[in-house]
C-alpha cells in the first residue's frame, strides 16, 4: 500500500472515529435525558443548546480523539491479531471514558452520571470494535484474491527467520508475499531446505535483486555478533531504495523480558521489559492507587484516630512506627504502619534471630515477644497496616504489589532472579498476602511474586484487593 493511500485510509478511519465517539455521546445523553426526565421525543428535538454546551462537547471530543491517537490504533495492524486490535480499541475507549469524566468533573456536568459514562463506554466500544473487525474482513477478503500485497524478503535462513516465515505464510489474510530467503551457504543450510522454503539469492545477490523485483519490505534476521557489518550493509542498501526495514528485536535471547519499540528524541529504539508496569494500564492503575487510598483515609478517620488513642494510652513511644523499606528498582522510602512493639523493638532483634521461624532473609515470630497486648490485636486485624494508605498516596507504594522489604532482609538476598520483585512498587497487599502469608515459605514467596508480575494485569489487581478482605477476617498466617 503506497503512502498516499494508507493517508487518506488513516484520515477516513478518523473521520469514522469521531462520527461513532460523537454517536456514543448523543445517545447517551439522549438517553439520561429522555429517561430522567421523562420527556416526549419531540420535546427532546426542542431542547435549545447553549454555545457553552458545544464548547463543552468540543472539548469531550478531542480529548476522546486524543486517547484514540495515544493508543496507536490509527498505527498498520498488518501484523497484529484481531484479539489484539480490539483490546486496543478497548483501552483507547477506556481512557477516552476517563476523560470525559475528567471534562465533566471540571466543567460540573450533572448529565454526565455514571450510568452516562457507561452507555457511552459500551456503545462507544462495540461501534468503534465493530467498524475495526468490518475492515479487517474487508482488508482480508481483498488480500487473498493478490491485492494489496505487500511483497517482503528475508535476510538469514536461521530458526528465528523460518519461524517469521511460517506465520506469515499461516496468515494469507494479512496480505504479505514471501519472496524468499537470503543468505550464503552455512553448516546448517540442509536443515533450511527441508522447511520447504526457497532462496531467493545469496549475500552478494541481494543488490541485484532488489534493483530488479518489487520490494516493500526486507526482514533482517542476522546474527548480531558475526554478521553485524554485512546487516548494517543491508540497511543502508535498503535506506538507498527507500524500502521498510524489519529488525528483530530479540537479539540476546532473552527469556522473560518482553521487547517494545520506543522512540527517545526522535530516535527509534527497542526496549526490553522483564519487570515494572508501563502504558495506559500503569496510569489507571495509579489512578485506582489514588482514589481507593483517599477515600479509605477519609471513611476510616474515625478508627484511625481511634486506634491512635489506643496505642497512646497504652504503651509510651510513639503512634506511628517509621522504617525504611526498599520499593521500586531499590528506592529507598519510610513505610508507616501503627506501632504494635516496644520502642527499643528494633535494637534487640538480633538478641532474637535464633528464634526466628521464617526461611530465608525474613524475621518472624509467631508469639514475638517484643509485640504489645493492643499490638497482637492490630497486627491480627491487620489494622496496624492502615497507614500505608498514606505511603500509597504518596507515590512510594501501590495498593496491590510485592509486599515492601527492609534494608536488613533485601541486603541478605542470595539470588539475583528475587531481586526482579523490586521492579515494581510494592504493596500493601500480594499474592502472598492471600495465600497464607508467613505460612508460606521464603523460596514459594518469591516465585509468587514473579508470577504477579509476569501476569499482572488490572483484572488481576481487582481479585487480589476482592480475596484480601477475606484473607484479613480469617486472619490466616497473620503474626
Amino acid at each position: 500500500m503506497n503512502e498516499t493511500r494508507r493517508r487518506l485510509i488513516v484520515g477516513t478511519l478518523k473521520l469514522v472515529d469521531v462520527g461513532l465517539i460523537t454517536l456514543s455521546f448523543s445517545l447517551a445523553s439522549v438517553w439520561m435525558i429522555y429517561a430522567g426526565r421523562s420527556i416526549s421525543i419531540e420535546r427532546l428535538l426542542a431542547v435549545r443548546v447553549k454555545l457553552s454546551d458545544c464548547v463543552i462537547f468540543a472539548l469531550a471530543l478531542l480529548a476522546s480523539h486524543a486517547m484514540f491517537v495515544l493508543c496507536g490504533i490509527y498505527e498498520s495492524r498488518r501484523l497484529s491479531t484481531k484479539f489484539a486490535e480490539v483490546i486496543d480499541v478497548l483501552k483507547a475507549v477506556t481512557l477516552a471514558t476517563f476523560s470525559l469524566a475528567l471534562v465533566a468533573a471540571l466543567f460540573r456536568v450533572k448529565l454526565m452520571t455514571p450510568g452516562f459514562f457507561l452507555l457511552f463506554f459500551v456503545t462507544c466500544f462495540v461501534t468503534v470494535a465493530s467498524s475495526r473487525l468490518l475492515l479487517r474482513f474487508t482488508l482480508a477478503r481483498i488480500r487473498r484474491r493478490g491485492h494489496n500485497l505487500h511483497h517482503i524478503l528475508i535476510l538469514g535462513t536461521n530458526s528465528r527467520a523460518v519461524d517469521f516465515a511460517r506465520r506469515i505464510a499461516a496468515s494469507p489474510e494479512r496480505g504479505y508475499r514471501l519472496l524468499g530467503f537470503v543468505d550464503d551457504t552455512w553448516p546448517r543450510m540442509d536443515e533450511f531446505k527441508a522447511t520447504g522454503f526457497k532462496l531467493a539469492c545469496d549475500n552478494a545477490g541481494v543488490a541485484e535483486f532488489l534493483r530488479r523485483n518489487v520490494v516493500d519490505e526486507v526482514a533482517i534476521f542476522l546474527p548480531l555478533r558475526s554478521f553485524y557489518e554485512h546487516a548494517a550493509q543491508m540497511a543502508a542498501l535498503c535506506e538507498q531504495h527507500g524500502i521498510i526495514i524489519r529488525f528483530d528485536s530479540d537479539i540476546f535471547d532473552l527469556k522473560i523480558a518482553r521487547s517494545q519499540a520506543d522512540v527517545f528524541d526522535g530516535d527509534a529504539q527497542i526496549t526490553a521489559r522483564s519487570g515494572g508496569f508501563g502504558g495506559w494500564p500503569f496510569v489507571l492503575k495509579r489512578t485506582i492507587d489514588l482514589v481507593v487510598s483517599f477515600s479509605l483515609l477519609v471513611l476510616l478517620s474515625p478508627l484511625l484516630l481511634a486506634v491512635a488513642l489506643l496505642i497512646s494510652l497504652s504503651s509510651p513511644g510513639p503512634i506511628l512506627f517509621g522504617q525504611e523499606r526498599v520499593g521500586l528498582n531499590k528506592r529507598k522510602f519510610k513505610i508507616y504502619k501503627f506501632r504494635t512493639m516496644i520502642p527499643n523493638a528494633e535494637r534487640i532483634q538480633e538478641e532474637l534471630v535464633h528464634l526466628n521461624e521464617m526461611q530465608g532473609p525474613v524475621f518472624k515470630i509467631k508469639n514475638d515477644p517484643r509485640v504489645t497486648p493492643i499490638g497482637k490485636v492490630l497486627r491480627k486485624t491487620s489494622i496496624d497496616e492502615l497507614p500505608q494508605l498514606f505511603n500509597v498516596l504518596k507515590g512510594d507504594m501501590s495498593l496491590v504489589g510485592p509486599r515492601a522489604m527492609s534494608v536488613r532482609d533485601y541486603q541478605l538476598f542470595n539470588e539475583d532472579w528475587q531481586r526482579r520483585r523490586f521492579s515494581v512498587p510494592p504493596g500493601i497487599t500480594c499474592l502472598w498476602q492471600v495465600n497464607g502469608r508467613n505460612l508460606i515459605p521464603f523460596e514459594q514467596w518469591m516465585e509468587l511474586d514473579m508470577q504477579y508480575i509476569d501476569k499482572w494485569s488490572l483484572w488481576l489487581d481487582l481479585k487480589i484487593l476482592a480475596r484480601t478482605i477475606p484473607a484479613v477476617l480469617r486472619g490466616s498466617g497473620a503474626a
